[in-house]
């Protein structure tokens, strides 16, 4: 497979194109959707570390079985983990090219997925069994 390298010069060119213009704007609203809900979340999430602060295993156990403060608690964590992918694949981007970058975002996604179905995960279990 041959690799476009990207000079200077074309991205000074306003008229070249790289990339793929409906995954970057997928991403770009993806972003901004996710980091927006992440601050409607922060009432949730200040609730519960205050409510915890000091508290055992078993008052943990009781605040978060409650559905409605574990089921929201599992939705955040799974928009935290997709903020946090589409956070790393822009750093990525800066930095990295080519098959080094395409092992880097399998390497990213697999983590953040990885960090959404076991938190979330953790937390529906306490809801749903205890």
């Amino acid at each position: 497979m041959r690799e476009t390298v990207i000079t200077t010069e074309t991205i000074a060119n306003p008229k070249s194109h790289y990339g793929n213009a409906k995954a970057s704007t997928r991403h770009f609203i993806t972003q901004r959707v996710t980091g927006a809900s992440n601050i409607l979340f922060l009432a949730l999430l200040l609730f519960i570390v205050v409510r915890l602060a000091g508290q055992d295993r078993t008052d943990v156990v009781s605040l978060l079985g409650q559905w409605w403060i574990g089921l929201p608690f599992a939705a955040l964590i799974a928009i935290v983990a997709i903020h946090m992918r589409n956070g790393m694949r822009e750093t990525l981007e800066d930095y990295l090219a080519g098959s080094t970058y395409r092992l880097a975002m399998l390497l990213n996604t697999l983590f953040c997925l990885a960090v959404a179905l076991l938190g979330a995960g953790a937390v529906l279990k306490i809801v749903f069994w205890g």
